[in-house]
This record gives C-alpha cells, sequence and structure tokens, in this order.
C-alpha cells in the first residue's frame, strides 16, 4: 500500500478534524503518515471530542502553542508550513509516493513571516519547478495561467511568448486531445475592440497547435459562456487566465468532490479544494470529508501511474 505524507493543514481551522474524522477511510487507499506535533495533535483531538485512532502514524514538527479555533495567527501559520515542508522533505526522500495538503491559511502565513501566496507557490521555489494549479473532479477540471497574484498584473503575463510554452507544458503533463482555453476580456475582446489580451492568447493557441501538428487547443472562448452546458459537453479541461476566472464555476457546480492538483512539480500533490472554514472550526461544524478523500485518492492513483484524475 502506497505511504502518503498528510500536511495537517492550519491547526486554528478544519483540517485536524477532517483527517480524524476520516482517517478510517483513508487508510483502506494508501498508508497515511500525518505530518503533526505529537502534542498538538492530542489537544485538537481533546478540543475536538474524540480520541485518536491507534494506527493515527505520525510525523513529529513543529511546535506547540495555543489552539485558538477560527482565528488568524502567526503561530498556526508558521506550524502549517513546518507540516507542509516535513510533507516535501519526505517526498523528496521518498519515504512517501505523494503529498495531501489539508487547507492553509495565506492570512497566517503572513503573519508568520513567509512570503508564499499558497502551496503551489512555496512548491514551485522549494522544488525548483514551475508548479500549475488545476482543480477540479471527473466532470470538470479548470487549469490556472495565473492564480495568486492581483488582477490588475494579470493583463501584463498574457504574452502569446509566455502563455504558448504553458500551453504546450498542460498539454504535456495531462495528455488530453481538446483543451478550451478561456479569452481574458469581455466578449474575447471581440477582435482587438476591448483590449488586445485575447488576440496574444490566439497566437499562443495558433503557435502551440502548429507544434503538436494537431488542434488540441480550442479558443479563446468567451468567458460568459465557456462553462455553459453544451461546452462542458465537448470539454473537460478549461485553461483559464486568472483564479476567480475558473474557480466561480468550479466552485459553484462542484464544491464538495473538486480537489486541488499540483501539475509540472516533480512530487505528486494533490489537496482539498477549500478554506479552513475558520467559522466551523472546533463547533462539531461537521466538514465534508469528501474533497479530501478524492484528494488522497488521486494521489494514489498518480502514484501508481494511473490516468490523472479519476476518482
Amino acid at each position: 500500500m502506497k505511504k502518503i505524507a498528510i500536511s495537517i493543514g492550519d491547526l486554528n481551522g478544519i483540517g485536524l478534524e477532517i483527517a480524524l474524522r476520516a482517517h478510517e477511510e483513508v487508510k483502506k487507499h494508501c498508508h497515511p503518515i500525518y505530518c503533526i506535533n505529537e502534542n498538538m495533535l492530542g489537544w485538537g483531538a481533546a478540543l475536538l471530542g474524540v480520541d485518536v485512532p491507534h494506527d493515527f502514524e505520525i510525523r513529529d514538527c513543529g511546535k506547540v502553542f495555543e489552539i485558538e479555533a477560527g482565528v488568524c495567527s502567526a503561530e498556526a501559520g508558521e506550524s502549517s508550513y513546518d507540516s507542509f515542508i516535513t510533507a516535501v522533505a519526505l517526498a523528496k526522500s521518498n519515504e512517501v509516493s505523494g503529498i495531501v495538503t489539508l487547507p492553509i491559511n495565506k492570512e497566517s502565513w503572513a503573519m508568520a513571516g513567509l512570503e508564499y501566496k499558497g502551496h503551489t507557490d512555496a512548491l514551485s521555489d522549494l522544488l525548483g519547478c514551475e508548479a500549475i494549479m488545476m482543480l477540479g473532479c471527473e466532470e470538470m477540471f479548470t487549469i490556472l495561467y495565473t492564480h495568486h497574484i492581483p488582477l490588475r498584473d494579470v493583463p501584463h503575463e498574457i504574452k502569446a511568448k509566455k502563455l504558448k510554452p504553458f500551453l504546450l507544458k498542460v498539454y504535456e503533463e495531462i495528455g488530453e486531445e481538446r483543451i478550451a482555453v478561456l479569452g481574458l476580456n469581455p466578449h474575447a475582446g471581440d477582435h482587438g475592440v476591448i483590449g488586445d489580451e485575447d488576440e496574444e492568447i490566439e497566437k499562443a493557441i495558433l503557435k502551440a497547435n502548429h507544434f503538436l501538428e494537431r488542434e488540441v487547443f480550442v479558443g479563446p472562448f468567451v468567458p460568459d459562456m465557456a462553462f455553459a452546458k453544451a461546452n462542458r459537453e465537448k470539454f473537460r479541461y478549461f485553461i483559464c487566465m486568472y483564479h476567480d476566472q475558473g474557480l466561480i464555476p468550479l466552485k459553484t457546480l462542484y464544491f464538495d468532490e473538486s480537489i486541488n492538483v499540483s501539475l509540472n512539480a516533480g512530487v505528486i500533490r494533490t489537496s482539498v479544494d477549500h478554506g479552513t472554514a475558520f467559522d466551523i472550526a472546533y463547533k462539531d461544524g461537521n466538514p465534508s470529508t469528501l474533497s479530501y478523500v478524492n484528494a488522497v485518492k488521486e494521489a494514489v492513483k498518480l502514484a501508481t501511474g494511473k490516468a490523472i484524475l479519476t476518482f
């Protein structure tokens, strides 16, 4: 059975509860190794009113601090980062076959003095790669060209010479023969009437398809119609120009079951596709474990060389 490192996430959020409540299901699919301080595990479980399973294997890491349910704190940010880098180290040393991450809080990371905007950015730096963020479920996946940057900076990133290699890397990673590409502006620019970024997207699509000698990438699609039912029946993968362009439709349609997958990272990393849910943390809010369990299943399948994203 494959060993998978579980980065426990922000201990002021719902990550620990999800890990504890889903343990029996998760161990059917892998041998999980939870990256968490032993004392913090016991304290968190006590606050939740649950027992730590006898076979809950941990890799002790991080410092002891006061759990404050639903609160951003530097201590919680540092703890979640320590859990993450411990999981990465286990993957780099081949002690585990992959990593599954539970949610961190970006504000807490900033309070801890961390410059990263999330796991994907951290992976890129730690592993010297250009990790690509893909999110979704069996029905639909969105791939983000830009992710955690301000909207005002997105247009500056849309140049054919940068987008073409991104498209080709996506194709190399997922091997899909038909991939939709969204435009940026209203009406996909109306042929330059509303901005010129969409012309750059079109150039990148043409150049990528020319390189592949076939039409893999289709678009640019008008953003407000890209996810219409007719298009979702034709395409499974949608490349989006910025974070919310891909996340709003995905979470509207498939919030509970969707997951996050890091492409081009050098290690297998999947994640839940939701946040820390501070509003229900340690309040018997019964958080859904579906995204987490799906992320574990996908990490195991990727580790065994099976097709990407087939829960």
